[in-house]
């Protein structure tokens, strides 16, 4: 017994005949609807902030505000003077005047400069021409990024007479970041249509049988963000599940659909008549369809083991586009095969091939699996080899492209400033204790260029400014430590891990920007191993009870993590240490954040397993049938590789067409996952599979007791 019957799912196949027209209606009132939810869930979407909920920085932050009414600033305002200096008399006025302007402002609960802070040099650019507002903004990210920032930014970079403002900090870094994905998206779509509509025609030779597939995947688009509609009331949904939704929707729709198609024509040239042909590949395709879909979004549940909403949100788009697709292909598609299945059917008709190239293929790769399979196998490792100079860090603005204005600011401040002040690391205590001693010996760390407390500042363990009390009045007391614009643009978390070494003199906890970059990557790394035994163990059971073998599973994810690693490695050699970068145009800053290459890792395995679920259902079927194992993988190889090759390399266009992204993030994600699928649907598929399958022999089907034959039967009748 079968997780989906095959008999029920014939059944179903006639009923869709029978009742074609409902079913269509039913399915366009559904788009319609869908098509209006999927609106409101696109404005909806937006950036979740990277941090750990829970954790030593999540909980210093909680009692800065609780305690001290402060905490870190959500954004900067970088002001120039348009003449002389910043400590110009004209100058300080009208900075002073800006500062409280800013702080009357909605929303904004503290504004701080470098006037009204006692003029520290971290706060002023060497030259003495620029200084800096640091602004607090309370509140989540989407209310401060959708309701403050868009009133706020337009008015204050106005600027004045004297002075010229521009806006910068983390939080205007991903407001911009929003627009400029969306951007990416309608210029990929407008990209991959066309093309995947060529493809298509030159696949099947038929103009309808081209645009099918494409509406299949519109339709998976459009009900997986319909889908969506209903977690954002509950759930931070990123707008980068945005692009992962639309890519997936129609790659995914596509793929279902050519599946289905195919599997009509094959039946309809073995003699059936429509209604049957339909039925027929509702029970074969369809049976696959769904175990491949199952395989994709198990593959894409695991990172709901992550606590966190911006992996979360891919989990959500995910599974929404995968049940779009799933009601696309084996719902709405066979009602359309019942009504106009005879304009996709090919225009000759000629016999299907027994034999062909991929026939020959196989057998000439299993008559030399070690050889083979050897030779492909070291290609793809070379490939991966990048993987091993892997290096995790943390994402900046610099996932913008140089002409945006957020990034422009940030550099400016890199360039010019010696310090950091707006990612600083704070440090909270409910008790006091010897803070100058302890000020004094975290400001001999290298990498702080300051230690601000209510004892004083403190520089290379000196005193260098009286203490601001107001400013640390409280409960307790805390520690401002204002990293080098050097040491945070070279490794912020190993500044964090310094400062966390120093013994502090009373109880405290470690937050500020660098602490929560710190403590997310911590995090993220850490629950890896989980997410990666989860990912592994619900795609076995699935393969298992598809194949009911053992053996299968295990070298299915075998192959697929090698696909995986040849990802890491392009991702690596591209994006980490900036190959290609002058091409797609981005900036390479030596590490990856960890947040991408988690979320790849489960978006590529379940596509490798959908098309390694696609593979080996044509070969059970071949091996039900025949019981000759290597004749399976041949004749499997023959009928599903060129359906395989055609979908795969549309799969990986669509996603390739994020590559003219300007967010560097989309570009990973675009890059990364055309490698994989094409690596998984040529070399893997092609050599691979043949080749250790072969090796395997009697032991692929194992627990299975193994068929009699053909040629086992001629065997004995010689003997």
């Amino acid at each position: 017994m079968t997780l989906v019957e095959r008999p029920a799912l014939r059944r179903l196949g006639f009923l869709l005949v029978r009742r074609r027209k409902l079913v269509l209606s039913l399915a366009l009132a559904l788009l319609v609807v869908a098509g209006v939810l999927a609106a409101g869930t696109v404005s909806g979407l937006s950036l979740s902030r990277f941090e750990a909920p829970g954790s030593e920085s999540d909980r210093a932050q909680a009692e800065l505000a609780e305690r001290f009414g402060t905490g870190s600033p959500d954004m900067i305002f970088l002001v120039t003077a348009r003449t002389g200096t910043v400590d110009d008399p004209a100058i300080e006025a009208a900075g002073r005047e800006l500062t409280a302007r800013i702080g009357r402002a909605e929303g904004v609960a503290e504004a701080d400069s470098y006037w009204t802070r006692g003029r520290p040099a971290t706060l002023r650019s060497e030259d003495g021409r620029r200084a800096l507002v640091v602004v607090r903004i309370p509140g989540d990210a989407g209310h401060v990024r959708s309701q403050v920032l868009p009133r706020l930014v337009p008015e204050i970079t106005k600027g004045t007479a004297l002075l010229d403002v521009r806006a910068g900090g983390g939080e205007e870094v991903f407001r911009e970041t929003v627009p400029l994905a969306r951007q990416d998206f309608v210029r990929a779509e407008l990209i991959i249509f066309p093309l995947a509509f060529v493809l298509l025609w030159l696949y099947q030779r038929r103009a309808m049988a081209a645009l099918v597939p494409i509406l299949a995947g519109v339709y998976a688009m459009v009900l997986g963000l319909a889908l969506l509609a209903g977690v954002l009331p509950f759930a931070d949904i990123s707008t980068f599940a945005l692009n992962l939704t639309l890519a997936m929707g129609l790659g995914l729709g596509i793929d279902y659909c050519l599946f289905v198609v195919q599997r009509f024509r094959e039946e309809t040239r073995r003699g059936a008549d429509r209604a049957a042909a339909v039925a027929g590949a509702v029970e074969h395709a369809g049976r696959t369809v769904l175990f491949s879909g199952l395989t994709v979004a198990s593959s894409l549940a695991v990172l709901f083991a992550l606590p966190f909403d911006f992996l979360r949100s891919f989990a959500y788009a995910g599974i929404a586009v995968v049940a779009g697709g799933l009601v696309a292909a084996v719902i709405v598609l066979p009602a359309v095969l019942a009504t106009i299945g005879g304009t996709l059917l090919p225009k000759s008709d000629r016999p299907e091939r027994s034999e062909g190239f991929w026939h020959a293929l196989a057998l000439g790769v299993m008559r030399r699996p070690v050889l083979s399979g050897g030779l492909a196998t070291v290609l793809l490792l070379v490939l991966a080899a990048p993987f091993l100079g892997l290096r995790f860090g943390v994402a900046d603005d610099r996932i913008l492209p140089p002409e945006a204005s957020s990034r422009q600011t940030q550099e400016i401040i890199r360039q010019t400033f010696p310090a950091e002040e707006t990612d600083a690391i704070q440090l909270v205590s409910k008790t006091t204790g010897d803070v100058a001693g302890y000020a004094t010996a975290l400001s001999r760390l290298p990498g702080v260029a300051q230690v601000d407390s209510p004892a004083g500042s403190y520089a290379a363990g000196a005193r260098v400014a009286d203490g601001d009390p107001a400013r640390f009045e409280g409960e307790g007391t805390w520690l401002s430590v204002v990293p080098s614009a050097a040491a945070l643009a070279d490794d912020p978390v190993r500044l964090v891990e310094a400062v966390r070494s120093v013994e502090p003199p009373f109880e405290v906890l470690v937050g500020g920007y660098p602490a929560e970059l710190a403590d997310y990557r911590a995090s993220v790394v850490d629950r890896l191993p989980l997410v990666l035994a989860l990912m592994l163990g619900v795609t076995f059971v699935i393969l298992f009870l598809m194949t009911r073998s053992v053996i299968i599973p295990i070298k299915a994810t075998l192959l697929n993590v090698l696909s995986l690693a040849v990802m890491f490695g392009a991702l690596v050699w591209i994006f980490q240490d900036g190959n290609l970068s002058g091409v797609l145009g981005f900036t390479a800053t030596g590490t990856l954040d960890p947040s991408i290459p988690i979320l790849m890792l489960c978006v590529a395995y379940g596509l490798s397993m959908d098309y390694e679920v696609f593979l080996l259902s044509r070969i059970k079927e071949e091996y039900d049938r025949t019981g000759d194992t290597e004749q399976a993988v041949a004749a499997g190889l023959q009928r599903g590789a060129p359906l395989i090759t055609a979908a795969g390399g549309i799969l990986a266009l669509t996603f390739a067409a994020y590559a003219t992204a300007r967010v560097s993030f989309v570009q990973m994600l675009g890059v990364g996952m055309a490698v994989a699928v094409l690596v998984d649907a040529t070399v893997i598929r092609a050599v691979l599979v043949p080749s250790l399958m072969r090796l395997a022999g009697p032991l692929n089907w194992w627990p299975r007791k193994r068929r009699t034959t053909t040629r086992d039967l001629v065997t004995t009748s010689a003997r």
